[in-house]
């Protein structure tokens, strides 16, 4: 799938429904001419709250900017839907560069947590043959840790370390979580640390020597890793980002992969607790609430364009 940033400029839409600017959300109203033929309306929209948070920020300094990166449809209650990098709630086409599409039956919230976890997925592939995956450590505890809790247990791992900041997040009910209190190190290191909060220098230092670093979350440009350390302790350094070259189809068949094992291994009371629940028009509200103690706990948020 496209760049967070850039998919909603190169995949058709119409009809954003939020834009972002001075610091703000603002709820913008339907396109007066509806969804074009042949298209899917925005039903729901997935909000990333590390990266709009970030987002919205920048607006108070920058030009107003249309918000969201992923927006789900359907044709029919018996498709599957289709998740297309556009806007918040926006109308799109039903095929193109960057959409997936969920197997029919499979609920929305699955399907958006499928989205974060097709991520590790592809992330997790570029490790060489007969890495270890039991006792690797998650840094963070948002949706695309989560992602990476998930797919490492779909993968086998019995044993998933959550280097989380928050004292109970939701991602501690994935199977085979524990949580890593901060400041705490696992004894001796571990072997695969997957930083996914964009904090590579506190992933490094829970490496073991000769562990891999998984870069997951988007770092800020000025972090590093001292190389020296890196050097010294034999560490693999492997960049993860979702848009790294891959063969045709590969993006779709990950997603099929992640949405169909949540689907037929975990109960789906279980991935719907990892989900908020947003009227669309009360979007805004949870913008302010990102940066803020309040901000939901849950690690999806979903905006639902048809409640009223």
């Amino acid at each position: 799938m496209r760049h967070r940033g850039e998919a909603a400029a190169r995949y058709p839409y119409v009809g954003a429904r939020i834009k972002l600017g001075g610091g703000q959300a603002w709820l913008q109203p339907s396109p007066p001419g509806g969804t074009p033929v042949g298209w899917l309306a925005g039903r729901w929209s997935v909000l990333s709250p590390g990266t709009e948070w970030r987002h919205l920020a920048a607006s108070g300094a920058g030009a107003p900017r249309e918000a969201g990166y992923m927006t789900l449809g359907r044709p029919d209650d018996r498709s599957g839907w289709v998740l297309a990098p556009v806007p918040h709630g926006a109308a799109f086409p039903p095929s193109g560069g960057g959409a997936v599409t969920a197997p029919p039956g499979v609920p929305v919230a699955t399907a958006a947590v499928a989205r974060f976890q097709q991520i590790a997925f592809l992330g997790l592939n570029r490790l060489a043959p007969g890495a270890e995956f039991d006792g690797a450590v998650v840094v963070g505890s948002g949706p695309v840790a989560l992602g990476a809790a998930l797919e490492l247990a779909r993968r086998g791992a019995s044993t998933i370390r959550v280097a989380a900041s928050r004292p109970y997040p939701p991602i501690l009910t994935v199977p085979g979580t524990t949580r890593l209190p901060p400041g705490e190190t696992p004894a001796g290191g571990a072997a695969l640390v997957i930083d996914a909060a964009g904090t590579p220098q506190r992933a490094a230092s829970l490496l073991a020597p000769g562990g891999v670093l998984g870069l997951l979350g988007t770092p800020p440009q000025t972090s590093g890793i001292a190389a020296l350390a890196a050097h010294r302790g034999g560490w693999a350094v492997m960049g993860m980002h979702e848009l790294v070259p891959a063969e045709p189809g590969a993006y779709q068949d990950a997603y099929t992969t992640t949405a169909t094992w949540l689907a037929d291994y975990l109960d789906s009371g279980l991935v719907s607790s990892w989900c908020r629940t947003v009227p669309g028009h009360l979007a805004p509200r949870t913008y302010r609430l990102l940066g803020s103690a309040a901000r939901p706990a849950e690690p999806v948020i979903l905006f639902d364009w048809e409640a009223t």
